[in-house]
């Protein structure tokens, strides 16, 4: 993004998995960074960090996690980016599976979000009556936690209230974007999802 006449540019509020803020979360932060936009990426594990190769233990940090709080560290996180000096005020909040879950509830429960992107995750519960940011979401076709029923049934409720979600399916799997996990991770996939969120993000930030 091509900063504003003070040098300020958009903000992009970057949510980790339910691996913890590790180095592909915030490598994903610096390629934002990259693009031009001021990223900040909120610690919900407050320091834990799980390995990969742990999945029982990362599933049950998310059952540990008080969602609740959660969404409201993000508020403040989302507050605290909007008042740095080299943020124009808009900012766009996007996560992976925890924390697309995470993102898309945050778009009920903050207004005037420049824009939201989930990768492969819903949450349960929202009240889309709240929505009012534009929202982007991408899912894998092979995905036992995220299925096909419950992204139709998630857009079917957002379109009740005069709103629409963008979707993308991908021939992948769960994560199809974690290059840390090669079990899952589809290049072709990663950066068509990539291209096509730096271009929503871009035009809802503009």
């Amino acid at each position: 993004m091509t900063p504003d006449k003070q040098g300020r540019c958009p903000g992009v509020i970057v949510i980790h998995e339910w691996w913890g803020l590790n180095d592909q979360i915030q490598s994903i932060a610096t390629k934002w960074q990259q693009e031009g936009f001021v990223a900040l990426v909120p610690d919900l594990y407050h320091g834990k960090v799980i390995p990969i190769d742990k999945p029982a233990e990362a599933e049950a940090a998310v059952k540990q996690l008080d969602f609740p709080k959660a969404v409201q560290e993000l508020a403040g996180a989302i507050a605290f980016l909007r008042d740095q000096p080299r943020c124009n005020g808009k900012v766009t909040v996007t996560g992976y599976c925890m924390g697309g879950a995470l993102a898309l509830a945050v778009a009920t429960m903050v207004p005037r979000l420049a824009a939201v992107v989930s990768f492969y995750g819903l949450p349960p519960g929202a009240d889309w009556s709240k929505l009012d940011a534009p929202i982007l979401g991408h899912f894998a076709k092979i995905d036992d936690w995220v299925t096909a029923d419950a992204v139709k049934q998630t857009q079917e409720a957002i379109a009740k209230h005069g709103r629409t979600m963008e979707t993308h399916v991908y021939d992948a799997k769960h994560a199809f974007c974690n290059d840390h996990r090669p079990d899952v991770y589809d290049a072709k996939a990663c950066a068509q999802a990539w291209q096509r969120t730096l271009a929503f993000v871009r035009d809802h930030s503009a």
